[in-house]
């Protein structure tokens, strides 16, 4: 008998259908509300147009013209699972979903065997859904190979990360990646209006202020399951009270999240953002967790709290750790490449990092005194020892003449002008005796010295 890959104990449950679910009002509203056909997908044009290897699987009287196997990349809540039912609900085709984190090599194995026999004995395809895929190990991986190859099984893999990075190159070589797209909120807000009109969905039986809707698909953050979840949530909040409508307050109680009332254009984005910044800056940690905690919730952007982190590494620290800049560099390309939820850890690293090191506006005070001189008209033409002098003529013009190459210099500093005449003299950088910026401080005092002749 083949292991049980979706209980933990007893008989696996007989695969259900797409159809059956929808007409199962016990179902959630998000199964209920599972695309039947590729046509019902939003969202995803390129992955379901005409010709597409999702439309080829589906319609391809041959095995042979369409792929064996395709992997779904893409944001949580985007439709991969709902792709891979609509697959396997077509053509009378056996789905089998496995997960990445619950199954072994063993359970890999005893799928594609039943699938054979199953091939074997009735002629009946099986559609093999694999969900995080990124989190088989390469041996698990490696158990995919021979069913792939030999169309055993049509496998469809799901990832929200990169498939380049995180799936082994035979089984790479072997799919077709497609691409899935976040979803805007017009698609959402399609998939909203569906879900608040059609019989399997709410029938019609409440509407939902445009105000709460904002709100709803604020806090989805692109996740279409999440939003119909909350959708459903407050709609038997509002049919219990005997309304019809859906407003802001009971969608915040229904699902309990008071980031609802973070209105991400008005007056909460402001003082929070300005109230993160500033707990930063003032080396209060738990503080500035809080805010990020709450920006994250609420649906912020997650890329726009990555940069104000950025910012605030040079903004606030500069010189006086220069590490505080690479690891929010760091934590921002984390974010972009591997995405929610699991960015907030980077995000929240980079944080603790900025608020606990030692602070320094320096680097601010340098770029805004030699801005202010450029405006003004200040830092008239370049010496002339510094001018290019890689053309005929030049060293007739004196350009380059007497220029002292640093390098031959004691200590690879040789005393000559670098700024502008009127400039020459002019200390733009005044660093700290704070962290790291304590040594730099000795050493630009130095440099000047050797520079300006005084030693």
């Amino acid at each position: 008998m083949d292991d049980d890959l979706f209980s933990l104990a007893g008989p696996a449950p007989a695969p259900r259908t797409l159809s059956e679910d929808n007409r199962d009002h016990r179902a959630p509203l998000a199964v209920r509300m599972r695309p039947r056909a590729l046509d019902e997908v939003v969202g995803q044009t390129s992955a379901v147009r005409d010709g597409s290897p999702l439309r080829r699987l589906i319609g391809a009287d041959d095995a042979r013209t369409a792929p064996a196997s395709v992997i779904l990349w893409g944001p949580p809540g985007t439709g991969k699972t709902t792709l891979a039912y609509v697959v396997a609900t077509s053509g009378d085709r056996e789905f089998v979903e496995v997960s990445a984190v619950l199954a072994g090599v063993k359970d890999i194995r005893d799928v594609v065997a039943a699938a054979r026999r199953r091939l074997r004995t009735t002629g009946r395809e099986t559609v093999l859904f694999v969900d995080e895929v990124h989190r088989f190990s390469k041996s698990q991986q490696d158990a995919l190979l021979p069913s792939v190859e030999n169309r055993w099984v049509t496998l469809i893999a799901a990832t929200t990360e990169n498939p380049y990075f995180s799936v082994i190159s035979p089984l790479l070589s072997r799919s077709l990646v497609l691409t899935l797209e976040s979803l805007s909120d017009e698609d959402l807000s399609l998939l909203v209006d569906r879900a608040l009109t059609e019989d399997r969905g709410l029938g019609g039986t409440v509407g939902i202020a445009d105000d709460a809707r904002a709100a709803l698909l604020r806090l989805g953050g692109g996740d279409a399951r999440k939003i119909l979840t909350s959708l459903e949530a407050a709609a038997a909040a509002v049919l219990a009270d005997g309304r019809q409508e859906i407003d802001v307050e009971t969608l915040a109680q229904a699902v309990d999240v008071a980031a609802l009332r973070y209105d991400r254009a008005g007056d909460q984005h402001y003082d929070v953002t300005s109230a993160f910044i500033k707990s930063m800056r003032g080396s209060d940690v738990d503080a500035a967790l809080h805010y990020l905690a709450r920006m994250i919730e609420a649906g912020e952007d997650p890329m726009f709290i990555a940069r104000r982190i950025v910012i605030a590494a040079s903004e606030e620290i500069g010189m006086a750790d220069p590490q505080a800049l690479q690891v929010a560099v760091a934590a921002m390309q984390a974010v972009q490449n591997i995405g929610m939820p699991e960015g907030r850890l980077p995000l929240a690293q980079a944080v603790i990092h900025i608020a606990t090191a030692p602070k320094s506006n320096a680097t601010t005070t340098a770029i805004t005194r030699a801005s202010e001189d450029v405006r003004a008209g200040r830092g008239r033409g370049v010496p002339a020892h510094l001018r290019d002098a890689h053309y005929g003529g030049a060293e007739k013009l004196g350009h380059g003449t007497t220029y002292v190459y640093a390098h031959d210099a004691p200590h690879g500093v040789a005393a000559q002008q670098y700024a502008p005449d009127d400039l020459a003299g002019t200390d733009y950088y005044t660093p700290t005796a704070r962290g790291g910026e304590a040594e730099v401080s000795r050493r630009v005092a130095t440099l000047r010295g050797i520079l300006r002749g005084r030693s």
